[in-house]
């Protein structure tokens, strides 16, 4: 978060305005962005009566204006004002001042025209999909939001999906309630474990991979959106097994059927790589097992939100038919993947999966 070097200018009444107050991880000088301070007025002492209020009169004109904005109200404002970030009818223009600060990992601009231009860049190549958290006062002149956002590269035929979620801090000028500085900071999700694989084929709505052999541990489910199960699964990573063991926390969760009415379901939360199925401890429930999945050859489609079942069963329905079209060989039954906690999750930034393993599959 940048901060401004201008704690020694006393003139300015207001030095950290438009800026953070907080310790940032590379230290921006702003002094070129602030107006010049003002020239402090010389007192005359007299020795008349008039003398106090020469001095009255010159404290007055050095001491902070008065604050045009209602910090409350800028909160409220924001949280209207940001969900239509990248729709249509976008942000408020008038709420910003000519000159905004704008800052993140990669790009930066000084004017309005920048950021607006920013924000239209964004919008036709990632088609973002904004999602506001929070927003709260975090000094005198400054408003933080905490947001998570989806962006797909719309050139490539493919799409990749790319999920960020950080802050932004929002400077004020003090003088005209207006916001002018904007420093974003993105936060890395942490990264878990996951199923290795390569990729040996990307078409425009799926792409075939090879799976590396991995041990899930699972238990029956009621449906393939479904939730049943998992406490039961989750308890034994989290330590109820016969050795108390706590276990690394992996991701996807799983939700398999392997019968073409997609009606039996177990659901599995796969286990580290680098664990053994005869070095694990037993779980302690009899329903709770622990399986070794071989491996092999996957058609995979992705999509994001939250999955129902009649959003899964239609991508595994268009999924066996784009395979089936392209001849490939369908096996019954489907995975969904879960990279999300199932139900603690915002709905839009869900990321799931639909698998379905191959048969004969060969590289053209």
């Amino acid at each position: 978060m940048a901060t401004s070097n201008l704690s020694h200018q006393t003139a300015r009444p207001f030095p950290t305005a438009c800026v953070s107050s907080r310790p940032p991880s590379a230290a921006v000088n702003l002094r070129r962005h602030l107006p010049p301070p003002p020239k402090p007025r010389k007192l005359t002492l007299k020795t008349n009566n008039r003398s106090k209020w020469a001095i009255q009169l010159s404290l007055v004109e050095q001491s902070p204006p008065k604050s045009t904005f209602n910090m409350q109200q800028l909160v409220g404002f924001l949280y209207d004002d940001l969900t239509h970030l990248f729709d249509d009818q976008g942000i408020d223009q008038t709420a910003y001042d000519e000159r905004v600060f704008f800052r993140d990992p990669i790009t930066k601009h000084d004017t309005l025209s920048g950021y607006l231009f920013n924000i239209a860049l964004l919008k036709n190549l990632f088609r973002p999909q904004f999602q506001l958290h929070w927003v709260k006062p975090t000094g005198p002149y400054e408003i933080t939001t905490r947001w998570t956002m989806v962006m797909k590269f719309v050139l490539l035929p493919w799409k990749p999906e790319l999920i960020f979620t950080g802050t932004s801090v929002m400077g004020i000028n003090p003088e005209n309630g207006k916001f002018c500085s904007h420093v974003l900071r993105i936060y890395k999700t942490p990264e878990l474990e996951s199923p290795k694989y390569q990729i040996l084929k990307r078409t425009e709505n799926y792409e075939v991979r090879q799976y590396n052999p991995f041990i899930v541990v699972e238990t029956n489910g009621d449906k393939l959106s479904g939730s049943t199960g998992f406490n039961d699964v989750a308890g034994y990573i989290f330590g109820k097994n016969s050795t108390t063991e706590k276990i690394p926390m992996t991701t996807p969760v799983f939700t398999e059927t392997n019968d073409a009415d997609l009606s039996k379901v177990s659901i599995q939360i796969v286990l580290p790589l680098d664990k053994e199925t005869e070095s694990l401890p037993n779980p302690n429930q009899e329903t709770v097992r622990l399986r070794k999945v071989e491996g092999g050859i996957a058609a995979v489609m992705k999509f994001s939100g939250k999955p129902t079942e009649d959003t899964v069963r239609e991508k595994e329905k268009t999924l066996r038919a784009n395979i089936i079209k392209d001849g490939l060989k369908p096996q019954s039954g489907c995975l969904l993947a879960r990279y999300n906690d199932p139900g603690r999750t915002w709905t839009f930034i869900m990321r799931n999966e639909v698998l379905i393993w191959l048969d004969d599959f060969s590289l053209d």
